[in-house]
């Protein structure tokens, strides 16, 4: 009998493949919060498993692919939890989605420092998210979230806009425009998107890595101002 998909034999092999797959992830998660990036190695994930180097293999062909599956784990669950704190608001007050997406990003970062770090401090080469990367599209779904409301908050008219555009950003911003699903969004409106942006992620990252401690007890009061600034610049009426 041949073992294909349907088989039984098939599924249960599907099946035990998917498992093995589910444990390297939980393991290589706990590795990396516990000890560190570099600890999340083949040779590691697979003493934990039970098994040799070379019989992780049969799942990741190496480092780099161990490393791009919990990127793509980690984004895909950041992505999931922040388009849920998306529906706690109605659908027509993007700006409030928004407001509500920022505070999660936040609460999940401070929660998982390790996570975080991984995700946009990039501590190891292999945890890009470059074109061409097992990574590249579980990015661009987290991205998603953020800019499709974003994109919801122009399309009431009120973005505030640089009166000229530098052409030397024109190249860079086009990538952008290519993930907006034939939105024919102005490149003027995508360079204030990703300023927005960097201006939210610096909030959080600041305060993740420790380095408001020497001025801040509190750094909430600063977050919460930062994206209400944020939510002007996007021309939120309730900012």
């Amino acid at each position: 009998m041949t073992d294909t998909p349907g088989t039984t034999a098939g599924r249960r092999r599907h099946r035990v493949r998917e498992e093995a797959l589910a444990d390297a992830m939980r393991i290589a998660r706990r590795l990396l919060v516990e000890e560190g990036p570099e600890a999340v190695t083949v040779r590691a994930v697979a003493r934990e498993m039970g098994l040799t180097a070379p019989g992780l293999y049969r799942y990741y062909a190496g480092h780099r692919e161990l490393v791009q599956a919990l990127v793509s784990h980690l984004y895909d669950e950041l992505a999931a939890t922040l388009a849920a704190a998306r529906e706690r608001r109605p659908a027509d007050e993007p700006g409030q989605r928004l407001r509500e997406v920022c505070r999660e990003l936040r609460r999940w970062a401070l929660a998982h420092p390790r996570e975080f770090a991984l995700l946009f401090a990039k501590p190891v080469a292999d945890a890009d998210t470059a074109p061409g990367s097992a990574a590249h599209d579980p990015g661009w779904r987290f991205g998603g979230v953020v800019l499709g409301l974003m994109v919801e908050l122009w399309r009431r008219g009120a973005v505030r806009t640089p009166a000229a555009l530098d052409p030397v950003w024109a190249a860079q911003l086009e990538e952008v425009r290519e993930h907006l699903a034939g939105e024919p969004v102005p490149l003027e409106v995508i360079y204030v998107f990703v300023a927005c942006w960097a201006r939210l992620y610096g909030a959080v990252a600041v305060e993740v890595f420790g380095h408001l401690d020497f001025a801040l007890t509190d750094p909430e009061p600063l977050f919460e101002r930062t994206v209400g600034e944020i939510l002007t610049v996007l021309g939120d009426p309730y900012a």
